[in-house]
């Protein structure tokens, strides 16, 4: 088997193609031939050594990669409900940029038959984490009014579509002129382009009200102000602090850092009571013991996908070899949709 190794903490020439033995499925796990694996913003930042569940989990060396689609190339003990050959897609916690993986059976999935391998590939580690925002940390009613920044991307433009399932009035934030159309396509009621307007300005003529959910995964950059422009009762949800590190070099500016961490809003306990909002957060790298709620996850999830509800996004491919500039287009935030491996 291939698979990226990352060694230690880097830029872009960490990301190495290694030939490895062929891992075995231990009792209660699938192999799986990789035809493809998706690339998440969170695997660029495992690979700068930042990411805190890659070092509990895992340590240096490490293999990036969240998820993967490809074929059932065998079946631990006690694995009896797959067939060798079946099509799949597969949530791993780190080590999916291989051509081959080991992963528990829980993790492991049907292909929807309307994807592409790049596309399932692309598929479940932005919708999940779209999921989990909306559907378990929030209660969304129909009418709610929902901002998500980054919604061009893929998980912002997971959440674009799930708030319109659940008839909500979304408005998408998008950081250039070409993602503008992107975001409509996916069911954005409006979209603020910030590059050509100023986004709070029109974030609030947009909801005079304040917003119910606000979705942000940028950090320092606008988590006060997305807090500030809740209204009564709203909720925002914190997933991500890209604009804490480099759009450029790969490296992470430790005096960037620092100063980002003083420049952090912090939330007490005493001004969320008296403001009447919430602030919620989470990782799904934390998450994968709660089986049940990757089953329901991933069950409505492709169920709204075969009634033509949801649409996988739009996917940029590269080969295994070319990881590097995979991360270094996801890391400039140009990129639309998802990028995703190919074996």
């Amino acid at each position: 088997m291939r698979k990226i190794v990352v060694h230690a903490p880097g830029s872009h020439d960490k990301l190495r193609v290694e030939e490895h033995p062929d891992p075995r499925p231990a009792r209660g796990e699938v192999l799986v031939n990789v035809e493809a694996a998706g690339v998440n913003y969170a695997d660029c930042v495992v690979r700068m050594g930042l990411y805190e569940s890659a070092k509990k989990y895992v340590g240096w060396p490490i293999t990036p990669g969240f998820e993967v689609a490809g074929t059932v190339a065998g079946l631990g003990e006690g694995v009896s409900d797959l067939q060798v050959g079946a099509p799949v897609l597969a949530v791993t916690r780190f080590g999916g940029y291989a051509s081959r993986v080991a992963v528990p059976r829980h993790q492991v999935f049907p292909r929807p038959e309307r994807l592409t391998p790049e596309q399932a590939a692309g598929f479940p580690a932005v919708f999940m984490t779209a999921y989990y925002a909306l559907y378990e940390l929030v209660r969304l009613r129909p009418g709610m009014v929902v901002l998500v920044h980054s919604a061009a991307g893929g998980v912002g433009g997971a959440l674009v579509q799930l708030g319109k399932i659940a008839g909500c009035r979304v408005v998408g934030v998008v950081g250039a002129a070409h993602k503008v159309e992107v975001a409509r396509r996916l069911g954005a009621d409006a979209v603020i382009d910030k590059s050509r307007e100023p986004l709070w300005a029109a974030a609030e003529r947009l909801a005079p009200e304040g917003y119910d959910v606000v979705l942000d995964a940028n950090g320092v950059e606008t988590l006060r102000q997305s807090y500030r422009h809740l209204g009564p009762a709203g909720k925002l949800v914190v997933y991500g602090f890209h604009t804490m590190l480099p759009r450029q070099g790969g490296r992470p500016s430790y005096a960037k850092l620092a100063l980002d961490f003083v420049r952090m809003p912090r939330f007490n306990p005493l001004d969320l009571c008296n403001d009447n909002k919430s602030v919620l957060a989470f990782n799904l790298s934390y998450l994968f013991h709660k089986t049940e709620i990757l089953r329901e996850a991933m069950e409505r999830l492709v169920g709204w996908l075969e009634e033509g509800r949801l649409a996988a996004p739009p996917v940029t491919t590269y080969p295994l070899e070319r990881a590097g500039e995979a991360h270094r287009a996801l890391e400039s935030g140009s990129t639309v949709g998802k990028l995703v491996l190919t074996m």
